[in-house]
């Protein structure tokens, strides 16, 4: 890891990987979009695998946590590698090790807030 990130990290060690917390933010969807394009329409509603405040932990080895959708954790994925591995995405984040990101599904998208912490 390099000294800047460890350096960033609090106590210039090296701590190999990060945790990361996965909190759901918000589920969305797009009733007209699914009436539109989807063959269940509307009834399919928002993601059913994810409610808002779940929240997962990552603990290294790209181990999906457990309960996880896997489509989701395709999209999100490199973001959470990137935090364990001490990246940041400042200054476009009001914090450091922290992001906010979503996934792919253009009807019904989840938005997670990704933080990685060290104990």
């Amino acid at each position: 890891m390099p000294r800047q990130w460890r350096d960033s990290l609090g106590d210039g060690k090296d701590t190999g990987v990060n945790k990361v917390k996965v909190q759901v933010l918000r589920r969305g969807f797009y009733a007209d979009i699914a009436d539109a394009y989807l063959t269940e329409g509307r009834s399919v509603g928002p993601c059913p695998l994810l409610k808002e405040g779940d929240s997962f932990l990552f603990e290294g080895d790209a181990v999906m946590p457990k309960g996880f959708c896997p489509w989701a954790w395709i999209d999100i994925y490199q973001s959470v590698s990137a935090l364990s591995a001490g990246a940041t995405f400042a200054p476009w984040n009001s914090q450091e090790h922290m992001q906010v990101i979503c996934c792919t599904d253009g009807v019904r998208p989840v938005t997670f807030l990704i933080e990685s912490f060290t104990e």
